[in-house]
């Protein structure tokens, strides 16, 4: 007898849920394979850059895939220990103690917390993004200095300069041959050579084996076959026994203001560079649209649990989002499965990390910084928007590695709020919406006066606001002035609305704000 109709709708209505899960499951699970091969090594390593035992950044690391993972706005961002905050983590835990940071993490999770339930994640967006590359630079040359000496098996001085004034002397030391540091340059370099060489050369069908892997495997193994005398990453009996609640006399200190200073610092930083890597992973699928005050909130949940656990303070990584995407992820799964087989590593195999070089790691890092302070950003700058905008990404860079963080985040703000005075003084954005008169049914949002940082939180909600799929216009008749924050901004959004099959045109008006609106929708995603 054959089914009835409705008894074959409500069949296939049971039975489609469990197939869409074994279809997201088929992708989920490889790529949650790739981001734990990618992750494992850099949690280590940016864990040691940071002053402070290998697996508190891979407890990070764990706490980002599953906890993060299921909470998060942005469901393809994968979260983990980032290079972005070894500096500053690193020259705070020599200053106050290991102890200190997790009550700092703990605030800073909670400010993350209150910011996302006052709906102020758009905000972080504003950012210039002269200041967030400027600020990345400044923290990738400071990495490379830093771990220049570890790859000696040496350790690194407290700030930028001095690692760079020491540099001489470690190279002297290296050729008279003072002390036995042959062997960890030899690792260093190795590690390096590989996991460059793999990147430019490997297969096709190995492309998604990635070469900080690579890089670690050749270090570890020259290391291991050649006998030779490096230092080696220290693991304790017991990976689990470190981690407990900070002491009453570490809650303590949150009276201190440089210590609520450091937990602010850290909720700023982390929080600009998850969202502006939320942003990033959303240019590269197709899939659901970040909610950014979700996963500001779900960041600010992983780092108070950090601070409780005595881990290392976490953001959305773009290196392991970016590899989840390209290995096929399609949902929240495969960030949640690649920090359980990071668990399930540190509980089966800890034995492993024990024969992983320090100068190993160092290798990655090194690379890691390199690729931070390219000056591509500030070339692509100066290209689209002058010589004015780059400038404010080379004094933001230098005043990272001159002074500190803070300072050079607060100097890039400062001149960024410069910069916008004189589009301020041509009167507030105001943005209309409306029909397009020659075009019946076309939406069109008429912009009028200056579009600065300022005012992007409500430019980004008016953009989304317009029906995908079709055309949208953008009308400049009265748009007096348009900084290169806002210009980002439509550039991407245009970029992912043409992906969907939208058309999006720059019409009315004249000039430089016309110009260069209809540069940035024309341009392609960078």
């Amino acid at each position: 007898m054959r089914p009835s109709g409705r008894l074959t709708t409500s069949l296939q209505t049971a039975l489609a849920p469990d197939g869409a899960v074994r279809a997201s499951l088929a992708r989920d699970l490889p790529a949650s394979v790739v981001v734990f091969l990618v992750a494992l090594p850099l949690c280590m390593g940016i864990a040691i850059a940071s002053g402070v035992p290998p697996e508190r950044g891979l407890i990070t690391g764990i706490v980002g895939g599953i906890v993060v993972g299921l909470l998060a706005g942005s469901p393809l961002q994968v979260s983990g220990p980032a290079a972005g905050l070894a500096v500053i983590v690193y020259g705070f835990v020599q200053a106050h103690g290991l102890d200190a940071l997790g009550p700092v993490l703990v605030v800073a999770g909670l400010v993350q917390l209150v910011a996302g339930a006052l709906r102020v994640g758009g905000w972080f967006r504003a950012i210039s993004p002269a200041v967030v590359h400027g600020m990345l630079a400044g923290i990738g040359i400071l990495i490379v200095l830093a771990q220049i000496h570890v790859l000696t098996d040496a350790l690194p001085r407290a700030s930028g300069l001095d690692n760079l004034v020491a540099i001489p002397a470690a190279f002297f030391n290296f050729v008279s041959g003072t002390g036995d540091r042959t062997g960890a340059v030899i690792v260093g370099g190795i590690t390096i050579a590989a996991m460059i060489a793999w990147e430019r050369l490997r297969p096709a069908r190995l492309r998604l084996l990635p070469g900080a892997l690579v890089g670690v495997l050749a270090g570890s193994l020259v290391a291991g076959f050649g006998d030779l005398a490096v230092k080696r990453v220290a693991v304790p009996e017991a990976l689990f026994s470190g981690l407990a609640l900070p002491a009453a006399e570490s809650w303590a200190r949150l009276a201190e203001a440089e210590i609520l200073v450091m937990a602010l610092v850290i909720a700023v930083i982390a929080s600009a560079e998850s969202l502006l890597s939320a942003a990033a992973v959303d240019r590269m699928h197709d899939g659901p649209r970040t909610q950014f005050n979700r996963e500001l909130g779900a960041q600010g949940i992983g780092n108070l649990i950090c601070g409780l656990a005595g881990a290392l303070p976490m953001t959305g990584v773009i290196v392991r989002s970016s590899a989840n995407v390209q290995a096929g992820a399609v949902s929240r799964a495969a960030t949640v499965m690649h920090g359980t087989w990071i668990l399930a590593f540190l509980l089966a195999l800890p034995w492993l990390l024990a024969l992983v070089p320090t100068a190993s790691l160092a290798g990655i890092l090194v690379v890691t910084g390199w690729r931070l302070a390219s000056p591509a950003h500030a070339l692509h700058l100066q290209a689209r928007y002058g010589w004015l905008t780059a400038a404010i990404w080379l004094a933001t860079m230098a005043t990272v590695v001159a002074v500190d963080l803070l300072t050079g985040v607060l100097t890039g703000l400062a001149l960024s709020l410069i910069q916008a005075l004189p589009s301020l003084r041509k009167g507030r954005l105001r943005i209309e919406h409306a029909a397009a008169p020659e075009v019946p049914g076309v939406p069109e949002l008429r912009l009028s006066g200056a579009a600065t940082f300022l005012q992007l939180p409500s430019l980004t909600a008016a953009l989304e606001r317009t029906p995908a799929g079709g055309e949208v216009r953008l009308a400049t008749d009265n748009l007096a002035a348009i900084d290169h924050t806002c210009l980002e901004m439509i550039g991407d959004w245009a970029s992912r609305r043409s992906a969907g099959g939208s058309r999006i045109a720059v019409v009315g008006g004249s000039g430089v704000p016309h110009d260069r609106l209809a540069a940035a929708v024309a341009a392609p995603a960078h």
